[in-house]
């Protein structure tokens, strides 16, 4: 018979391990070399197997990898500039936060044209049947915002559905984030003034973008950022989730709390030499769901990080 003395001791330290497990720990980005600077990356494995990532910079910055873990700069998507998006750069050549995916044998992308503090954005489309260098062809714009639309076109994410539907969300601050239906014969909306609202935070300024959405099981997962990019180590972006049985939501975090509320569960945040962990996007690969996103290095410089995800009772977890 097992004295009272031995069952409090055991019962003691099952709570102490069961309760140091359920404090939360800081998560490091897995093992990354090469051309390892990148700002808001996407990445997509191709089918020979090898791995493509695009990323912010003059004309959609690329590179490859064989391995997921070794990354080498490949040029940019349009080396000789994009002209038809200037209207909202203000003549500036970078493009913003690409979304990158492989549909009906080849290569899509959804990217951002825009400047800081403004929400005349527009979202644009290229594809590819390469995905290499020079070799993208300008499908034109998709959707645009205005000074008076509350709401930002950048920040886009396709999500091809099982029912063969395709959808695209979008978003950076003022109204937060959106979703708009596509036709998937041409990449662009079926009704541009049918938009969904999924996402915002009206009590902290509207400090969420960078929506990805990704379904595991019966629920439908939206990946966000929450708080400040683009300043260095002062950078205090945040990387959050939420989850719905349907696509175009209600999104709710562990708490039950709507992301419309600004609600959102945290699976990365600053800590140590990690600096603004966000602008997430996902992709599917042999060993696990893989998370990438950017953060900044002790230097100040956008790095790209690289988990992985594991599910634990309907949510993810990172590793």
């Amino acid at each position: 018979m097992v004295s009272l003395r031995k069952f409090l001791t055991g019962s003691i330290l099952a709570i102490g391990i069961l309760a140091s497990s359920l404090v939360k720990r800081d998560v490091n980005p897995g093992p990354v070399m090469g051309d390892t600077f990148i700002h808001d990356p996407t990445v997509v494995k191709k089918p020979d197997g090898t791995y493509l990532a695009a990323f912010t910079a003059n004309g959609v910055g690329l590179k490859t990898s064989t391995d997921r873990n070794t990354w080498k700069d490949v040029g940019a998507a349009f080396p000789d500039g994009a002209a038809w998006t200037t209207t909202y750069t203000k003549g500036d050549k970078n493009l913003w936060a690409p979304d990158l995916s492989y549909q009906n044998g080849q290569y899509y992308m959804y990217y951002s044209a825009s400047s800081f503090g403004t929400s005349r954005s527009g979202i644009f489309l290229a594809v590819s049947k390469t995905g290499a260098s020079g070799l993208w062809t300008n499908y034109g714009l998709v959707t645009e915002s205005f000074d008076n639309s509350n709401y930002n076109a950048i920040d886009p994410n396709l999500y091809v559905a099982s029912d063969g539907k395709w959808w695209l969300s979008f978003g950076s601050f003022w109204s937060g984030l959106k979703l708009v239906e596509l036709n998937p014969s041409t990449g662009k909306p079926i009704n541009k003034d049918n938009i969904i609202s999924i996402a915002s935070r009206p009590n902290d300024g509207g400090a969420i973008e960078a929506p990805f959405i990704t379904k595991h099981g019966n629920y439908f997962y939206l990946w966000a950022a929450f708080d400040s990019c683009c300043k260095g180590v002062e950078s205090t972006y945040r990387t959050m989730v939420g989850r719905s049985t349907m696509i175009t939501g209600p999104y709710v975090d562990k708490a039950g709390k709507s992301m419309m509320e600004g609600g959102g569960t945290q699976l990365l945040a600053s800590h140590g030499n990690i600096h603004g962990p966000g602008h997430p996007a996902v992709f599917t690969d042999n060993d696990a769901d893989v998370l990438v996103y950017h953060y900044y290095n002790s230097a100040g410089t956008a790095q790209l990080g690289i988990n992985l995800i594991r599910y634990d009772n309907g949510w993810p977890t990172v590793y």
